[in-house]
C-alpha cells in the first residue's frame, strides 16, 4: 500500500458478527519496517489512530517534517499499538466516527451503528451532518465547516435524534480535529438521562409544590417571551390579556383552619383556575397559563387575546366558579377573589408595565367592594399617577411658597353684610396649574405633611384677617374661617400653635374660627376633646362642617365646644326647584335650625346659589350663608372692597 493512504478503505469497515482482518494485513510485516515507504504508513496509522483507531497523514504532513526537521525517524507505533487503537474505538461505548474534510463518514464504529440502527458499513461516506442534523440550523453548520477546514479547533452542540425503536433521544455532538490529520473525529454521547433529570429540576423550580401551578419564575419568563415575539407577524392578533386576581379574606382561613387547609384551598382554587381558563369559550384564538405568583394571587395569561370582551368573561367565569362552595375533607368553605382586567396589543408593552397596570388594577378591584373583577382605566389610572406626583411634592412646595390662601365671604342671612371670611388654600403647582384643597389635602392627610401645612394656613390667614382690621379701622371686624384636619389635633398641639399665632398676630381669639369636619368632631374623645374645649376657653369659635352628611350623634352637641353647624350643600340644593319646592327638605333644614338655636348655636347654610334658596333660608332662621350667589373664593383683595359697603345680597 502506498504510503499517502489517508485512512482505511471500505474494506476496513468490518459489520457485526463478523472476524475484523488485523491491521497489519494492509502492511508489511515488522521485519521489513526498514522500508521507507512503511515507515511513512506505519506513522500515519499511528498518528489517526490517536484520534479514532486507524487512518494516518499524508507522507507530507506534520510528523514528516518534524522528523526531516531534526533528523531523526519518527517514534513508530508496533503492530500490537496499532491493534489496541482499532479495537478502543470499534469496543468504545460512545458512538464515534472518523470524518473527512469534505465531512463524508470514513469509519464508524459499532456503537454508532447500533445508535442509528444499521450496520457499520452502511454509514461509509454518507454525510456526518446530515446522520446527526447538523445542518439544520445556520449557525450549528458554520461551526462544524469551520471544524472541518481547520479554522476552528473544536465544535459542541445538543441534537435530538430518533432511535431506530421509535424513541427520541437527546445527544451530545462533539466534533474535534484529529492529531496530525486532515480528518475530525465525531463523537456522540447519549444525555437523554441528563436532559431527563436537568427538566425534572427545572420543573421543580419552575413549578409551585402547593397547587402545582407554574410559578412566578416561570410565569415571567413566559410572558417576557411572548412580548418579545410579535404575533401578529405570525398570524396572531398581536394582543394579550393578563386576569391578576387574589383571594379575598385567605389570611383569615389560614389564622383558624391552620396552613394545612389553606394550602388545600389554593390547590383547589388552582384546580378551578384551569378549568375555566382551559375552556375553549374563554381562551379560544391563543394558548394561555395559569400561575400561582405567590401567597394568594394567582395570574391567568392569555396569548393571542381577541379583546376586553374575551378577557370580561373569563374574569366573570373565574368569579363564579370561585363563589361556588368548597368541601375540602369536611371543611366546607366560601371564598371569593378580586380580579384585575389588562388587555392590549404585545407591541410596545413591557412585562414591568403590564404587571403594574395590573397591580393597580387588582388594587382598584379591592378598593370598590371586593368579589369583582375590574378593567384598566388608563383615566383612573393617571389620576393615580398624578395623585403620587402631587405626593412627592408637597412638602418641597411648601418650602418653595407655591401654596395661596383665597377668601369665600361668609354673609349675613338678614342684612346681607359680610360678616367673615372662609380660607380656601390654593396650590399654584408649576406643572399641574391652580389646584382646589379637594386635589392635595387628602394626600396631605396621608403623609402628614398636614401638619405643616395647616399650620401655614392659620398664621397667613390670622396675618390677613388683622391687616383687613387694620385697613378698615371703622368697619365691624371680619371673623376668618380656617379648616383644621383631625390629623392636626392627633400630630401637633394645636393648641400652643394657635396661641402663639393669635399672640403673633395681635388677633383677637373672637374672630378666630376653626372648622371641624362632623365626622372628626363626633368621634372626639381624650386628646382632641381636651384640645377643642381648651380652645373654646380661649375665646375661639368652633365649628362643624358638613353637618348632616354623616351618622350624627346628636348627643354630642351637648358636650361639645360647639359654636357653629355649618349645613352641607346638600340640604341647600334641595331648594333649587323653586316652582315645585319639596316640603321635606324645608322641614328637615328647619328642624336642624331650631336644634342649634335652641343649643345656643348659630347656623351656616353652605352652597347658596340663587335668589330663592337665600329667601327660603332666610325664612327658615339660617343666621349665615356662603356660596356663589355673594362670591366665589377671592383673592384678599377683592375681600377689601367688600369691607363696609352695601349688602352683597338679600
Amino acid at each position: 500500500m502506498s504510503g499517502n493512504t489517508e485512512g482505511p478503505g471500505p474494506a476496513a469497515v468490518v459489520t457485526p458478527g463478523t472476524a475484523r482482518p488485523m491491521i497489519t494485513e494492509r502492511h508489511p510485516t515488522a521485519a521489513t519496517s526498514h522500508v521507507a515507504g512503511v515507515a511513512r504508513a506505519t506513522s500515519a496509522a499511528c498518528a489517526a489512530g490517536r484520534a479514532a483507531g486507524w487512518g494516518g497523514s499524508p507522507a507530507g504532513g506534520p510528523a514528516g517534517r518534524s522528523a526531516s526537521a531534526t533528523g531523526a525517524a519518527p517514534a513508530l507505533p508496533g503492530v500490537a499499538e496499532l491493534n489496541d487503537y482499532r479495537a478502543a474505538f470499534n469496543t468504545a461505548q460512545i458512538a464515534m466516527a472518523v470524518v473527512d474534510h469534505e465531512g463524508a463518514v470514513v469509519a464508524a464504529n459499532d456503537a454508532l451503528a447500533t445508535l442509528l440502527g444499521t450496520e457499520p458499513e452502511a454509514l461509509h461516506q454518507q454525510s456526518a451532518a446530515d446522520l446527526v442534523d447538523l445542518a439544520s440550523d445556520g449557525r450549528t453548520w458554520h461551526a462544524y465547516r469551520e471544524v472541518l477546514s481547520g479554522r476552528r479547533s473544536r465544535f459542541r452542540c445538543t441534537r435530538r435524534l430518533k432511535h431506530p425503536d421509535g424513541r427520541s433521544l437527546w445527544a451530545e455532538v462533539t466534533v474535534a480535529p484529529a492529531p496530525d490529520s486532515r480528518r475530525v473525529l465525531l463523537s456522540i454521547a447519549d444525555i437523554s438521562d441528563r436532559r431527563e433529570l436537568q427538566a425534572r429540576l427545572r420543573h421543580l423550580q419552575m413549578h409551585d409544590p402547593v397547587s402545582r401551578l407554574p410559578n412566578r419564575t416561570l410565569f415571567f419568563e413566559r410572558l417576557s417571551s411572548v412580548l418579545e415575539t410579535s404575533s401578529y407577524e405570525h398570524g396572531g392578533t398581536g394582543r394579550i390579556g393578563l386576569c391578576y386576581l387574589d383571594l379575598d379574606g385567605f389570611k383569615a382561613v389560614n389564622d383558624t383552619l391552620g396552613h394545612r387547609v389553606g394550602d388545600r384551598l389554593l390547590a383547589a382554587v388552582a384546580g378551578r383556575l384551569t378549568a375555566c381558563a382551559d375552556s375553549d369559550g374563554f381562551t379560544r384564538g391563543g394558548s394561555h397559563l395559569v400561575a400561582r405568583l405567590g401567597g394568594d394571587e394567582f395570574a391567568i395569561l392569555v396569548e393571542d387575546s381577541t379583546g376586553t370582551e374575551q378577557l370580561a368573561d373569563l374574569a366573570r367565569s373565574v368569579l363564579a366558579a370561585l363563589q361556588r362552595p368548597f368541601d375540602l375533607a369536611g371543611q366546607r368553605l366560601s371564598v371569593s377573589a378580586s380580579i384585575g382586567v389588562v388587555e392590549r396589543a404585545t407591541d410596545g408593552t413591557t412585562a414591568t408595565g403590564l404587571m403594574q397596570d395590573a397591580d393597580t388594577t387588582l388594587y382598584w378591584a379591592k378598593a370598590d367592594g371586593k368579589a369583582r373583577w375590574t378593567f384598566f382605566d388608563p383615566e383612573r389610572n393617571a389620576h393615580r399617577m398624578t395623585r403620587q406626583a402631587l405626593s412627592s411634592m408637597l412638602r418641597p412646595a411648601l418650602d418653595r411658597g407655591e401654596f395661596a390662601l383665597e377668601y369665600q365671604p361668609l354673609v349675613g342671612m338678614a342684612d346681607g353684610a359680610v360678616r367673615g371670611v372662609e380660607a380656601l388654600v390654593r396650590w399654584n403647582h408649576p406643572q399641574f396649574g391652580t389646584l382646589a384643597p379637594n386635589r392635595f389635602i387628602g394626600i396631605a392627610e396621608e403623609d402628614g405633611s398636614i401638619v405643616q401645612l395647616g399650620r401655614w394656613v392659620l398664621r397667613t390667614a390670622c396675618h390677613q384677617a388683622r391687616q383687613w382690621q387694620t385697613d378698615h379701622p371703622g368697619a365691624a371686624p371680619l371673623f376668618v374661617s380656617v379648616n383644621v384636619a383631625v390629623r392636626q389635633v392627633w400630630d401637633s398641639d394645636l393648641v400652643t400653635d394657635v396661641a402663639g399665632i393669635l399672640a403673633e398676630t395681635g388677633l383677637a381669639p373672637h374672630l378666630l374660627q376653626l372648622e371641624l369636619t362632623e365626622s372628626a368632631v363626633m368621634g372626639s374623645a381624650g386628646r382632641p376633646l381636651q384640645a377643642l374645649q381648651a380652645l373654646s376657653d380661649m375665646g375661639v369659635r368652633i365649628a362643624i362642617d358638613d353637618f348632616g352628611t354623616g351618622y350624627s350623634n346628636l348627643a354630642y352637641l351637648s358636650r361639645l365646644p360647639v359654636s357653629v353647624l355649618k349645613l352641607d350643600g346638600s340640604f341647600v340644593r334641595g331648594f333649587q326647584d323653586e316652582a315645585h319646592p319639596n316640603p321635606a327638605d324645608e322641614i328637615i333644614v328647619e328642624a336642624l335650625v331650631q336644634l342649634a338655636h335652641r343649643l345656643g348655636l348659630t347656623v351656616t347654610a353652605e352652597c347658596v346659589e340663587t335668589g330663592g334658596q337665600a329667601a327660603r333660608l332666610r325664612r327658615i332662621g339660617c343666621d349665615t350663608g356662603q356660596g356663589w350667589l355673594y362670591s366665589r373664593a377671592v383673592a384678599p383683595e377683592r375681600i377689601d372692597g367688600m369691607i363696609g359697603v352695601s349688602p352683597l345680597a338679600v
